[in-house]
């Protein structure tokens, strides 16, 4: 049955998640309009290339006329004008998660990948894998929703009139109004497990806590489904003990069931073999750099795998990744200096990247530039963490804490304390307390063949078009 046109107003329309649900609904047949704060790249320029009105900041105005629904983001909470007008005068309102549900898995076998780090590259890998299989076979084009946009496609959502939806799996609150992780909203028919550590302290008071949601994803899988869970991590095997479908490990040990062996980069390329039940399966190649993306792209041929897509497709596929956006993504090489971006939010992902970009630049000198953004590097609760992170860089600069006001002081990451630690440690560190101090304490530093890694899970406030502008000058 043709679902009837609605007008749906997204509020918090530029976050990612947001914004592909926004481009799912328009192919849909909805009519679309949204509000945020300000609007965004790279979002921003999603919505606009899709026509779809952002109004800015958020008002009472921007639902005339009343809306037929509004989708209410997770940042929102009471006191918005636009929730207040929502509950005011009963304007029906739903979450992301749960329209995401309602709309486009309802009916379709959901594939979701979750975990703390390497998610969204990860669900990139399985759309882009089942893409590739769709070749031969057209009723295995996926639908799917990305928190990221994966250059394969040039895009973070896509929908099909076929089966399967791979979605990525945020473990992130859902709305001011359902306070669980949006992934108990996406009943996983398939689930990949990537990692499980504590992050998000603002919502979660302890690991303990973490860990209580994605036993709850676990427990969602039906018996007949398959869960595909990394083996190098405690805390995964906690979480995936009590399964009742048929659990896979992949991973660097013996005992894994999908088990990496031979890990090299070389020309450019990853290469790795992957052994299942003792017999080499496949010989697997990308052009990405890094141990944690060999293990993303295992875990997402597990799962194809066991969804009955075909070897020669997912090697393909495989050989054929480009990336996702700010995941390694080489912004400018000027004057032998390499920019390179990275969505860093957690001391572990910060550490897999640089461990990454040494491994494919491994004659360079590697410089870390990063900002505190995100709500757990924002906190000292893992201060510890982020400085031996840190320390695999050759040079650290250090953006003061974003919005460091909203963090109470004792709870606050302490940016001098951590470049204290660096110096002491032997690596060179100095704090900057905004981009146009770093660009003078950086710039005269930089000497061709010189990796720069921005980390930052936000804009950074320009830093990546700042910089190669500035060694672009320096050149004259």
């Amino acid at each position: 049955m043709t679902k009837q046109p609605r007008h749906i107003h997204l509020s918090g329309i530029c976050g990612t998640a947001m914004a592909s649900l926004a481009g799912l609904l328009q192919l849909e047949g909805h009519r679309i309009t949204g509000s945020d704060k300000a609007a965004y790249p790279p979002m921003s320029g999603l919505l606009e290339g899709l026509g779809i009105p952002v109004f800015e900041p958020y008002a009472e105005v921007n639902l005339d006329p009343a809306p037929d629904l509004v989708v209410i983001g997770n940042a929102l909470s009471r006191g918005n004008p636009e929730i207040e007008r929502v509950l005011d005068e009963r304007i029906p309102f739903t979450s992301m998660a749960a329209l995401l549900h309602e709309e486009f898995l309802v009916g379709r076998e959901s594939l979701v990948v979750a975990g703390t780090h390497g998610k969204t590259t990860t669900t990139s890998m399985l759309a882009w894998i089942y893409q590739v299989a769709a070749r031969e076979n057209s009723a295995l084009e996926p639908s799917f929703l990305i928190g990221g946009v994966a250059e394969n496609f040039g895009s973070s959502f896509q929908l099909r009139p076929t089966r399967t939806f791979i979605v990525e799996g945020d473990e992130y609150d859902t709305a001011f109004f359902d306070k669980g992780p949006k992934f108990l909203h996406y009943f996983p028919d398939a689930l990949i497990l990537t990692h499980v550590e504590f992050d998000h302290a603002d919502i979660y008071a302890d690991l303990e806590a973490v860990k209580t949601a994605f036993k709850r994803l676990v427990n969602l899988v039906p018996r007949r489904g398959l869960i595909v869970a990394f083996d190098g991590n405690a805390n995964v095997s906690e979480c995936v003990e009590h399964a009742l479908c048929r659990v896979e490990r992949y991973g660097f040990s013996e005992g894994a069931e999908w088990r990496i062996r031979n890990l090299r980069h070389e020309g450019g390329l990853t290469r790795w073999e992957v052994w299942r039940a003792g017999a080499l399966w496949a010989e697997l190649e990308m052009s990405l750099a890094g141990e944690h993306n060999a293990l993303n792209a295992t875990a997402a041929a597990a799962l194809a795998t066991g969804q009955g897509i075909a070897k020669d497709a997912i090697v393909a596929a495989l050989a054929t990744f480009k990336n996702v956006k700010r995941r390694l993504e080489v912004r400018a090489q000027i004057g032998g200096v390499t920019v390179i971006e990275d969505f860093a939010h957690h001391p572990t992902a910060i550490r897999e990247t640089l461990r990454a970009l040494r491994s494919a630049y491994p004659q360079s000198r590697l410089w870390a530039i990063l900002e505190p953004r995100s709500n757990t590097l924002r906190r000292k609760v893992l201060e510890s963490d982020l400085i031996e992170s840190l320390r695999l860089a050759d040079r650290v600069v250090l953006a003061a804490v974003y919005q460091q006001q909203r963090i109470p002081e004792a709870e606050r990451l302490n940016p001098e304390e951590v470049v204290s630690a660096l110096n002491v440690a032997g690596t060179k560190a100095a704090l900057c307390p905004d981009v146009e101090a770093i660009l003078k304490e950086v710039v005269p530093q930089l000497e061709a063949g010189d990796v720069v890694a921005i980390l930052s899970n936000g804009g950074f406030d320009g830093i990546y078009e700042k910089l190669p502008a500035r060694l672009r000058e320096r050149q004259g």
